[in-house]
């Protein structure tokens, strides 16, 4: 018999490896009650995909519907701040269910087609190497510091139509939404001041994209206010919320997968006989290997059996991508960093209905760095050994990943 899995997910030992802590769960528990936060832990492939592609019976729409408190625990103080928090992520369209949801992505997907976001590789190669040419001239780099975030932030703030000046201000509004899924008692303070401030900087933006629209997607959310299909506050916080995710889980990729490689010389060996054919494999087993996205909640919409556990109506469900995607069920030598691995069906961007707006553009900044890096740094390695992660159970996040080039 198995000894119990401790039931705090915050904890310094699981934030720094959520593999081992999580690979308990599927292998003994793989539907686990955690009671000290009262959610169904699921962290097996198959169940991923199977409540992915049931979003009937698993609510999207958590804040609206989630009567319980905030976990970790917060201050009795800012419980008021708490509600703003809730009030601000239930308009966010990923938030919804069908059918408001297909309508609120339709509007966007126009935006962010595969065919469209493939045409950015230019602007993105062109800031690849303006990131690297600067990093060559210091002869030294932080990979999160100098490429992962600026990199994310330079493509995304072009698509807003954000001035080059104000792209510092735009990532320090950023860095305070990321509060959303971490774990500090004090959080509330710092992830309001991020929404607020988000809201106030993106109003006068999207003001003048409905006299004056353009091609950037702040214009396409304002012309779904215009259909009816958006309330004004609704196309604020999903102007905020893509420019977030639509750098966040790319800084993630960049900098998780760069450290695979520090870590995994014989990978790294094998990218450098042919950065280009192997980029886009090796971005792949990137995203699969050390995933951006830790894990997602949804919320029980009835009473469903799963593995022999009943999960009632309105349970707090969390699935983790980060375990299913080291399934042995699903992956052979799921621990092994194989940058040739195929099939790989990864679920680093979810499954089914809710599958992440902005895949296509995460791997074409992935792509684009890993070969960059190949090329231009083959003796690319770590200053340390010593890493330490963001506490979040959300993302899957570096704090810093110093390196030398040569």
């Amino acid at each position: 018999m198995a000894a119990p899995v401790p039931n705090d997910m915050f904890t310094p030992d699981v934030i720094a490896d959520p593999y081992s802590y999580y690979g308990r769960l599927r292998e003994h528990d793989p539907v686990h009650w955690n009671e000290k936060y009262e959610l169904w832990a699921v962290t097996r492939f198959d169940d991923l995909v199977w409540l992915t592609r049931n979003h009937e019976l698993f609510s999207s729409a958590v804040f609206k519907n989630d009567p319980r408190p905030a976990y970790p625990a917060i201050d009795e103080s800012d419980l008021g701040l708490y509600e703003y928090v809730k009030n601000y992520q239930a308009d966010q369209f990923i938030q919804h269910d069908r059918p408001e949801h297909l309508e609120m992505r339709r509007v966007m997907h126009s935006y962010f087609t595969p065919r469209q976001m493939e045409a950015w590789r230019p602007f993105v190669k062109d800031a690849v190497k303006e990131l690297l040419d600067a990093a060559e001239e210091k002869g030294e780099m932080d990979i999160m510091r100098d490429l992962a975030t600026p990199l994310p932030v330079m493509v995304i703030a072009q698509m807003m139509g954000v001035p080059a000046s104000e792209r510092g201000h735009v990532r320090e509004l950023a860095e305070k939404l990321l509060y959303i899924g971490r774990g500090e008692y004090d959080r509330m303070k710092p992830l309001t001041e991020g929404m607020r401030g988000m809201i106030d900087y993106v109003s006068p933006l999207v003001d003048e994209r409905l006299t004056n629209p353009g091609d950037d997607f702040i214009s396409v959310l304002a012309s779904g206010e215009k259909k009816g299909v958006f309330t004004r506050h609704e196309v604020l916080v999903n102007t905020s919320l893509l420019l977030l995710a639509g750098h966040e889980t790319t800084i993630n990729l960049i900098c998780n997968g760069a450290l695979a490689f520090l870590q995994h010389p014989d990978q790294w060996a094998l990218l450098k006989t042919d950065p280009g054919g192997l980029a886009k494999s090796a971005t792949e087993e990137c995203l699969r290997y050390d995933s951006p996205v830790k894990s997602i909640q949804r919320i029980a919409t009835q009473d469903v059996e799963m593995r022999g556990k009943v999960l009632r109506k309105a349970d707090r469900v969390r699935w983790f991508i980060s375990s299913a995607n080291r399934d042995p069920d699903a992956f052979p030598n799921p621990t092994a960093f194989d940058i040739t691995r195929h099939p790989n069906q990864h679920v680093a961007f979810g499954s089914g209905t809710h599958h992440c707006l902005g895949a296509t553009l995460a791997r074409v900044e992935g792509q684009e760095v890993i070969k960059a890096l190949a090329e231009r740094f083959p003796n690319l390695h770590a200053k340390s050994e010593d890493l330490e992660y963001q506490p979040s159970i959300t993302f899957r996040s570096l704090k810093s990943l110093p390196v030398n080039l040569h």
